[in-house]
């Protein structure tokens, strides 16, 4: 099932996205993708670097020996289809492609076979980095660093997905969920021993290899197959 969020005359709507329509208990919308917002309203979305062995070896870091991870806030957030700006403050904006998690009740210390339990679903996210910055939050977590959607698909197995990227037509990015050093179930366990987790808070699960720069005019685009293709153009830094 794939859950999704929209604007409409009445509010913000959430429900099930048919073929071009958002479909709750009570009523039916049409809506085109381009319109949704993203799936959820977290309180943080809590980001896994350094998660595949050839980001590891491209970008010459070292093996963690537990999930590296930080925390994009709720401001970073855009919805699927919406403009990315270049922020004028860097000159090294680049994308990264992965896949999300999504809490759907408060908890917190969760057994890893018990994660399939608390997760809503899973989504789609940009990390999209300032790379000349200095420190992560400079880099990470700033206004439109946090694209996501294009909705939640609820029926899914995380651990082995095929995903790729293309950027303005090129394919940049190539690879399944079962190249991870730590898996999805590993991962949102990891963090809930470390914070309570609410509903709608995302768990993104790190890059692989080939994350990279991009400029005004491109357009993003990531699929992770069974879950869906999140898109967004980069866009000018006037826009910030």
């Amino acid at each position: 099932m794939r859950l999704a969020r929209a604007r409409t005359d009445g509010g913000v709507v959430t429900g099930e996205y048919r073929d071009g329509r958002l479909v709750t208990d009570d009523d039916a919308y049409e809506i085109d993708e381009e319109e949704l917002l993203p799936p959820c309203e977290p309180t943080a979305l809590y980001c896994v670097g350094r998660n595949y062995a050839t980001t590891l070896e491209q970008m010459s870091y070292e093996r963690p020996e537990e999930p590296d991870f930080f925390i994009k806030p709720p401001a970073s957030l855009l919805g699927h289809g919406d403009p990315i700006a270049y922020p004028p403050f860097t000159a090294e904006l680049t994308y990264a492609g992965e896949l999300a998690a999504v809490v759907g009740v408060e908890c917190r210390d969760v057994d890893p076979d018990d994660v399939s339990d608390v997760v809503r679903g899973y989504t789609i996210m940009n990390d999209v980095d300032a790379l000349d910055q200095q420190g992560r939050t400079a880099r990470k977590a700033f206004r439109g660093s946090g694209p996501l959607g294009p909705w939640l698909e609820t029926d899914v197995d995380p651990t082995a997905i095929d995903m790729h990227t293309d950027v303005a037509g090129e394919r940049r990015q190539e690879a399944n969920t079962e190249l991870m050093l730590f898996d999805p179930y590993e991962i949102v366990s990891f963090v809930s021993h470390r914070f309570t987790l609410q509903p709608g808070d995302v768990v993104a699960f790190g890059s692989p290899a080939n994350p990279g720069l991009v400029e005004p005019g491109d357009a993003v685009e990531i699929t992770y197959e069974g879950v869906g293709t999140l898109r967004n153009e980069i866009v000018t830094s006037d826009a910030f």
